[in-house]
């Protein structure tokens, strides 16, 4: 991020989103529920809160390896330098447009010089607003059939970073443990009741998960809206997920996932163009899957599988097929998820005749309309 998009914000609430952001841009891997930890955590150290409390507290929330917290205390002494340049700045504008602006709220200029003495070490007394603030939050509700060229590019930013950590929450699940790894989160946690004073620590294992997933998404014409997003998503999380399979399909079905192995996404997507001349085409989902089971099936289906199948369930097939093929996956499989984007519509329907076929052999069924539609996913894995 350069230095030029770091802007000063009217409360320490959006002053810490926006240095989330940023470390994001660095390569942290930052979500809602890291933001909401660092939030909470400043609100219960307030009453003992000084700027070294403050840099600490957001390490520890932030930070989730060695080499992160090597380069924290850089990134968080250049950032706070730039919002403080940028609050000089607007000082200096307001001065000169004095005579042309109407006065200020008296809470508004209060709320900024709070703001400031908190930037130059002094004591505030600014009371957090827990609630969520980020940008990134409105977008992640947004419909991807909504989305203006402007936050396409913000968009796929987001999904990258939660497919990213959605794979590594599977990858590194941990369970409460006496004799484990030091668990500094839930060791703050426990002990921010006691003033911060660390008391007890706590421990934690990681828990032997052997997870395999195979991801099936459908890119018919139909789809068109919502598949660059999905493509993404799968990208993003096969880039660090341990075992997944990926396919695509519409009137046949396709492997891609050596296509998203890849480290260049654009380069992926010059492959599927070649690879699938399918793409955007008729929709034959009971086919496709059939063609699963019996090429793909006894590899990649048994006890340990989820099965995620993202489509709108409009089939121009025989939905025999579907039957029949829903019935084997469900049967071989751990768990069967359909994601539809269709569904993240109040009014919509499960009515045609494919999801009629398909659901009795569904575990999970949910939307995949928006970003938010895509983090739930943690829910059902």
């Amino acid at each position: 991020m350069s230095k030029d998009l770091i802007k000063r914000h009217t409360s320490l609430t959006a002053n810490i989103v926006a240095f989330c952001r940023y470390l994001r841009t660095e390569g942290f891997v930052i979500a809602a529920p890291e933001e909401a930890d660092a939030l909470k955590t400043i609100e219960i150290l307030q009453p003992y809160n000084t700027p070294e409390t403050m840099r600490l507290a957001l390490k520890i929330c932030l930070t989730r390896h060695i080499g992160q917290a090597e380069r924290f205390d850089e990134l968080y002494d250049y950032y706070w330098k730039q919002v403080q340049k940028a609050t000089d700045s607007k000082i200096a504008d307001q001065k000169k447009e004095k005579q042309e602006q109407k006065p200020k709220p008296k809470g508004q200029d209060a709320q900024f010089q709070s703001l400031k003495s908190w930037l130059l070490g002094e004591k505030s007394d600014e009371e957090l607003e827990l609630h969520t603030f980020s940008a990134t939050e409105t977008l992640s509700k947004k419909d991807f059939s909504t989305l203006s060229e402007e936050e396409l590019r913000d968009m796929f930013e987001l999904i990258q970073m939660i497919a990213r950590r959605l794979a590594r929450q599977q990858n590194r699940r941990f369970s409460k443990h006496k004799n484990g790894q030091l668990d500094l989160r839930r060791t703050l946690r426990q002990n921010l009741r006691r003033g911060g004073e660390i008391v007890d620590l706590m421990h934690k294992k990681q828990q032997k998960r052997r997870l395999e997933l195979v991801l099936i998404c459908d890119v018919s014409k139909s789809m068109e809206l919502y598949s660059r997003f999905l493509i993404q998503f799968a990208y993003a999380f096969q880039q660090v997920f341990r075992r997944i399979e990926t396919f695509v399909f519409s009137t046949q079905l396709t492997p891609i996932t050596d296509i998203l192995r890849g480290s260049d996404f654009v380069k992926s997507l010059e492959n599927l163009s070649e690879r699938v001349p399918h793409w955007s085409g008729g929709t034959r989902i009971g086919e496709s899957l059939a063609h699963f089971t019996q090429e793909f099936g006894q590899k990649h289906l048994s006890s340990r599988t989820v099965v995620i199948i993202i489509s709108d369930g409009w089939d121009t097939g025989d939905a025999t097929h579907l039957t029949e093929a829903m019935s084997e996956i469900h049967r071989k499989a751990h768990r069967v998820i359909w994601l539809n984007p269709l569904a993240g519509n109040p009014n919509f329907e499960p009515s045609t005749a494919a999801m009629q076929a398909a659901l009795p052999f569904v575990d999970v069924f949910a939307a995949a309309h928006n970003a938010e539609s895509l983090r739930q996913l943690y829910r059902y894995l």
